[in-house]
């Protein structure tokens, strides 16, 4: 089919519309060229047509053509052929409001109301608010959070030592008063409100693997060993190596990891400077180290009879160096403004006071000086099966597990705030894991952020027009740089089944 545009002085323009196959597709180039010519607010020209079907609204008659859906075809694809890979729909058995949630909290998070106006403008047939209501209970219990954890850990990179990154976080509600779980304690954010902790646990590239709620005045240190404890029995694993930083490996957590025979890689500040380090200064005097070297020292844990054998590796790295001596100097310049009278005397490291003297502390400054750009990491893995790289590149992984408390409560927006009750919390926490894989597999398939997908991919949209009583889907034209981060999506899935 073709349309005349324009002729003057001999010459026409002329476009191609498409080929037809049969009487459908003919109605909708007809209604199509219709279109062409009279959306530039043009008055209606008779084509010539004999069929009612494509006269249109300029005439005052129907044109016989009507956009019957609209979907978000390629978003709600790729979302779901993740979703599918990562084993969440054997693991719930198809359960259809598990599944809308997930997807509702990865493109707009919102309440679980709201949730239901999500799903329906991706064009997708929401379920009612009643069956919400009645299946959240189910995801609160510990069947189904231990259904969606085995299907996060079968398909997690644990590593050849099980390796796991933990840490924990606090998410905090508007209210005044605690309940017994929602209670004011420590927080990062320095917020008085009633909170709980979340402890999460990750493989060593952030992959969620669980996540459990603690009462929000539990210590940081008391949440761990019953989330490993329960993610290894749940998973029948007989040992696997934690890595955390040191704020959450109390005396009591370390000596329940060794009791329970398990490995760990734990990052250690320096209060003292350790007899490797202090030994290698005075072989060495007034030089620095080599960057990236590495000292080693043997240490026994455990009562008499039991004892294992740790490795403490210290590490100098002349960056890190560089940072801390510049914070010392800024700091010794200001002690001794303050010793010379100059300035009042805050909280400074390097200021000592006996009643009215002040005086500069020499022995803290070069103890300060000695250890920058050391930092000590501690494992009780044997260096024959994980060598200091090993140890030192592991405790490095931990920004991961930053990153994704970041994704979950800024992204995901995972604070529960129109829930009260514990299963409930629980319930909204098991929806935000599943999101959560599914964010972070998106990204590492396709190099983008998880925002920047969505709000590319959400603007294409397929459309179903009912023509003549019959349903035709309108291709939908992709750019080529979403069309190729779609096909990376379906072909990984495909290739892993």
């Amino acid at each position: 089919m073709q349309i005349v545009w324009s002729s003057s002085k001999g010459s026409r323009d002329i476009e191609h519309i498409g080929s037809a196959h049969s009487e459908a597709e003919l109605a909708l180039l007809k209604a199509s060229a219709y279109q062409r010519i009279a959306g530039e607010g043009q008055d209606q020209l008779d084509l010539g047509f004999d069929d009612e079907s494509t006269k249109g609204s300029a005439g005052g008659s129907s044109s016989g053509i009507k956009v019957a859906s609209m979907r978000m075809g390629p978003l709600i694809e790729a979302l779901t052929a993740i979703y599918r890979g990562l084993g969440f729909e054997e693991a719930t058995e198809g359960d259809e409001v598990f599944y809308q949630q997930v997807l509702a909290r990865l493109v707009e998070p919102t309440s679980k109301l709201d949730s239901l106006r999500v799903i329906e403008e991706m064009g997708m047939t929401p379920v009612s608010y009643a069956t919400v209501n009645r299946r959240l209970p189910v995801y609160a219990t510990e069947q189904f959070r231990n259904q969606v954890s085995a299907a996060l850990a079968a398909r997690a990179d644990l590593g050849p030592h099980a390796l796991v990154l933990f840490d924990v976080s606090t998410l905090y509600f508007e209210t005044d008063a605690g309940d017994g779980f929602r209670e004011p304690g420590f927080s990062k954010e320095r917020r008085l409100e009633p909170q709980v902790t979340i402890g999460l646990l990750t493989d060593a590239h952030g992959f969620p693997l669980k996540v459990t709620a603690f009462e929000g005045n539990k210590a940081e240190t008391k949440t761990m060993i019953p989330v490993l404890e329960d993610f290894m029995a749940t998973h029948q694993l007989e040992d696997i190596t934690i890595v955390a930083d040191a704020g959450m490996v109390s005396d009591a957590n370390r000596k329940a990891i060794q009791a329970a025979k398990l490995s760990y890689i734990i990052g250690e500040k320096l209060p003292e400077v350790p007899y490797p380090i202090r030994k290698w200064i005075e072989d060495n005097p007034g030089q620095a180290p080599p960057n990236g070297m590495i000292l080693s020292w043997p240490v026994y844990e455990g009562p008499a009879g039991q004892r294992r054998k740790s490795i403490i590796y210290y590490q100098y790295r002349e960056n890190r160096a560089k940072r801390t001596l510049r914070g010392i100097d800024q700091q010794v310049a200001k002690a001794k403004q303050a010793v010379a009278g100059k300035a009042p005397v805050k909280r400074n490291r390097f200021v000592g006071i006996e009643g009215e003297r002040r005086f500069l502390k020499e022995e803290t400054e070069q103890k300060a000086r000695d250890l920058a750009g050391w930092k000590a990491y501690i494992t009780n893995l044997p260096p024959e099966t994980a060598s200091a790289d090993y140890v030192i590149g592991a405790y490095h992984q931990l920004w991961h597990i930053e990153k994704a408390f970041r994704m979950s409560k800024h992204d995901l927006a995972a604070r529960p705030v129109f829930h009260r009750q514990k299963d409930s919390i629980d319930a909204h926490l098991s929806i935000v894991t599943a999101a959560l894989a599914v964010a972070q597999r998106l990204e590492t398939l396709t190099g983008w952020s998880r925002k920047k997908f969505i709000t590319t991919a959400r603007r294409y949209r397929e459309v179903t027009l009912e023509i003549n009583g019959q349903h035709l889907v309108a291709d939908t034209d992709l750019p080529d740089e979403l069309a190729e981060k779609l096909s990376i999506i379906h072909d990984t899935i495909e290739g892993a089944h």
